[in-house]
């Protein structure tokens, strides 16, 4: 069986961690866990340092605060699966949907494949994010042309050799946009899965922000010229 390497960058999520390492350890992959900490200061790195005694589980850390971008691009530099899929730190997605998006990839069927929560279940996203993952899934067809229907998914799967070719430089939000771009400029076609989706607010620890979508725009119009 193909070996599945789970990227989880973490910044301050002390209290919805253990959820998901818990969910996640619990997939019937063969997986190894690669767990970035990007500087946090809640009591995270306590979890941690318990969680790098895990058989199959590699714990890096920032010693700044770097960015979300920064964080994946340090794990995978470390992954050593033969596919490597996105995990967020927190409970928006449902961690059990990771088996339906690498297997397409497992099958043989695309080098990557994204989770879409559009063509899956969404509960509590706001009109205006929604507005905005529309024009960002817009402006994928209109500038690379070929239809997808979640950009900004954190479920991004790949074959290893595929994402780790690519020149990454993405310090925050807009690894999503920088890694799509590039993806579909080296002739790779993305095909997506439904997911599920359970948006929390600023007040539970969302982080992206309004202009993280402009910088998104800019990331997909910039890698296209």
């Amino acid at each position: 069986m193909a070996k599945v390497s789970i990227i989880i960058p973490i910044y301050n999520e002390v209290v919805l961690l253990p959820t998901v390492l818990e969910h996640v350890r619990a997939l019937p992959l063969d997986k190894e866990l690669v767990l970035v900490d990007d500087c946090s200061t809640d009591g995270t790195r306590d979890i941690l340092r318990r969680e790098a005694e895990q058989p199959d589980t590699r714990v890096l850390y920032h010693d700044r605060n770097q960015g979300k971008g920064a964080a994946i691009r340090t794990g995978l530099a470390h992954a050593t699966g033969d596919i490597v899929i996105i995990q967020d730190a927190d409970m928006e997605y449902t961690p059990s949907d990771i088996l339906s998006v690498v297997q397409p990839i497992l099958e043989g069927r695309t080098r990557v494949c994204y989770g879409s929560r559009f063509r899956g279940t969404i509960v509590g996203m706001r009109l205006p994010n929604r507005v905005a993952n529309h024009i960002l899934a817009w402006l994928v067809t209109i500038l690379y042309g070929q239809r997808i229907t979640d950009e900004a998914t954190a479920y991004k799967a790949f074959r290893r050799e595929v994402i780790q070719k690519i020149p990454l430089t993405c310090k925050r939000f807009e690894f999503c946009p920088e890694v799509t771009a590039k993806v579909l400029r080296m002739g790779e076609k993305i095909l997506e899965v439904p997911v599920r989706y359970v948006a929390r607010d600023f007040e539970a620890g969302k982080k992206i922000g309004w202009k993280d979508f402009f910088v998104a725009v800019w990331t997909l119009v910039k890698n296209r010229f």
